[in-house]
């Protein structure tokens, strides 16, 4: 797996120290992504824990279930079934913009190349790679739109906000 991260706006290649852990899997003291049901039964038993723990949440999860427990949480993962399901860009905002929260929000699944872009603008700032998937040829997905038509959660301006507007009869300025 492949692992992409925006660290100071600018997209890379990175490690991943999180391990996806699964029901009934042993908890070691390194970070780990639990799913939710997981993380619902045990967050309470995890309170003391030292080690950094996120939550991975499929798409037909919300993330009302965590909204108490953001402040704890070092990342939230969001799953990509299949290229139609898109519930996690707004997701992702929500988090950002309506929550602040400033945690890691990662993207996994079927995370595809021509959708980095978007991802990224909605707050996603990590990207898991399926196998076999070429991280420099996800990169490249990153520089190729310089465009944007409306806002989101990044600090892109969109192009509205750069243009002179005119009411009928007056001149352009």
């Amino acid at each position: 797996m492949t692992l992409i991260r925006i660290a100071r706006t600018a997209p890379a290649i990175d490690g991943d120290d999180w391990t996806h852990v699964a029901a009934g899997e042993v908890l070691r003291d390194a970070p780990a992504i639990l799913p939710l049901a997981r993380w619902l039964t045990e967050c309470n038993a995890l309170a003391g824990r030292n080690a950094p723990l996120g939550v991975w949440l499929r798409s037909d999860e919300r993330i009302d279930a965590i909204l108490g427990d953001l402040p704890r949480l070092a990342l939230v993962a969001l799953d990509f079934p299949n290229m139609a399901d898109g519930r996690h860009f707004t997701t992702a905002r929500l988090l950002r913009e309506r929550y602040g929260f400033t945690g890691e929000i990662r993207a996994t699944g079927r995370v595809l190349r021509d959708q980095l872009y978007f991802m990224a603008r909605c707050g996603f700032d990590s990207f898991e790679l399926a196998p076999g998937k070429d991280g420099g040829e996800a990169l490249a997905a990153f520089g190729e739109i310089r465009v944007a038509y409306q806002p989101a959660a990044d600090s892109h301006l969109p192009t509205s906000a750069n243009r002179a507007w005119t009411t009928p009869g007056s001149a352009a300025a």
